[in-house]
């Protein structure tokens, strides 16, 4: 890959949500099983996975309204996906590694709810 494609990868949208998206999966196969983690687990899944989604809908809208309406989700599920990343780093304390992923999960999901704050702001 060149210069240039590497440089449009960083900023292509639909492709960072859904490597973000990839990246929450594989660390949810990593988290021990208990009681807390399972329902952090699913609920996590569900909101980050959704980012990606309602961006490619948002990308595909047939009025302004409508494109506005799934960047809001957007920017929702980001904010979502932060507080399930709070709560599994709470379930799984013991697990530094665990928890070093978190963290930079949540600065990602920080950045997107930055990103799609932006946008929904400039669409108005």
């Amino acid at each position: 890959m060149n210069k240039q494609n590497k440089k449009n990868t960083k900023f292509d949208l639909e492709e960072r949500t859904a490597r973000f998206a990839e990246t929450i999966i594989v660390l949810c196969k990593k988290v021990q099983n208990n009681p807390a983690s399972v329902v952090i687990i699913s609920q996590l899944i569900r909101s980050a996975t959704s980012i990606g989604a309602n961006y490619c809908e948002a990308n595909g809208a047939s009025s302004k309204k409508d494109f506005r309406n799934k960047i809001f989700i957007c920017k929702k599920e980001a904010i979502e996906t932060k507080y399930w990343l709070r709560l599994l780093v709470k379930a799984n304390e013991s697990s530094e590694p665990l928890v070093g992923e978190c963290k930079v999960l949540w600065q990602e999901a920080q950045e997107l709810t930055l990103i799609f704050s932006k946008i929904a702001k400039s669409s108005e």
